[in-house]
């Protein structure tokens, strides 16, 4: 394990090291390369320079890409904050890995199958494509991603339209604890509120839609600044998205929010703080030239993620303090 001070980064903890990138382009030692650096979940592989640090993110479909991680900074109080749906808005997450888990063992036909504690990295926070092609390669390598994700819309249709009719599986969408006094707290004090998230507009909604319902909030539409997620269901002879190849650890859904839905400017960015329970959102985050603040109980630990977070909390709201500079 590695202690290392990584240009636009600072201290990163706890992370392993590596002779060279898995796609072999940059080896530890030479052309300038001080260290490659992977994190215990090995989504992402740091390039540190002495002057700068890359960020190689690896894709299990065949499309990685690579970014300068930017320097972040922040300074209290904020302008606008970024809000994570799952996990951090709205305790959904073990629904969306048994939904992951239901459609592997339909894949296999074994109606037994469950997932192991040590998938949970990698069947959260990132996009459904990469949770199937994780289990696929693990489980069921005989079968594709493109049936697998036939049979995950299959199931959560299902799933949704049950839940929808009071028939559904117990406590699928709960409201993070505190998650009204928090948006109210931020509201109240001119804070713009962005909501982002990986999943796909037919699985996001519901899932804030009834959380709001549950807090008597109203609608989401209305409350929320931006709401950015990463597209629509892709169908035969209907229009997909391209969130699926761009997902967290990707910067593009916190970008898109920042600028597009916010109109946060460069000079803006270090009034910004993001909110994230995932090691890819976090990645996501800091990628896209902000400050990420943890909400335990997610898999930022787990995916070795601590050292690039600002702040972790239990709690939604005693983030506050930071938010409002107090």
């Amino acid at each position: 394990m590695s202690d290392m001070i990584c240009p636009g980064i600072g201290k990163l903890e706890d992370m392993m090291e590596l002779a060279q990138t898995s796609d072999g382009s940059f080896v530890s030692g030479e052309e300038g390369v001080r260290a490659i650096l992977t994190p215990l979940d090995r989504k992402e592989e740091f390039i540190v320079y002495r002057d700068k640090t890359l960020c190689y993110v690896k894709s299990a479909l065949g499309y990685p890409a690579i970014y300068k991680v930017p320097e972040a900074h922040y300074e209290g109080p904020a302008t606008a904050i970024l809000m994570d749906l799952d996990g951090t808005s709205v305790r959904s997450e073990s629904f969306w890995i048994w939904i992951i888990e239901q459609t592997v063992a339909k894949l296999k036909k074994d109606m037994g199958f469950t997932l192991e504690s040590a998938d949970e990295p990698y069947v959260s926070g990132h996009s459904v494509s990469e949770h199937l092609q994780y289990c696929i390669d693990k489980y069921c390598p005989e079968k594709t991603v493109e049936e697998a994700r036939q049979i995950y819309f299959e199931t959560t249709e299902y799933e949704m339209k049950e839940i929808l009719e009071g028939r559904g599986k117990a406590g699928a969408f709960t409201p993070s604890p505190g998650l009204r006094e928090f948006l109210e707290e931020v509201k109240g004090n001119g804070i713009r509120i962005g909501l982002v998230t990986s999943g796909l507009y037919t699985k996001a909604m519901p899932e804030i839609i009834s959380a709001f319902q549950t807090l008597k909030m109203g609608d989401p539409l209305d409350f929320y600044d931006a709401i950015i997620t990463a597209g629509t269901t892709f169908k035969k002879g209907q229009t997909g998205t391209i969130g699926e190849l761009a997902p967290k650890p990707h910067p593009w859904l916190y970008s898109e929010t920042a600028r597009v839905g916010l109109g946060i400017t460069e000079e803006e960015k270090g009034r910004v703080l993001g909110f994230e329970d995932s090691s890819a959102g976090v990645m996501a985050i800091r990628l896209a030239g902000f400050h990420a603040v943890g909400i335990r109980g997610g898999n930022i630990h787990a995916g070795g993620m601590d050292s690039l977070c600002l702040k972790q909390y239990d709690n939604l709201c005693d983030a506050l303090p930071l938010i409002l500079g107090k």
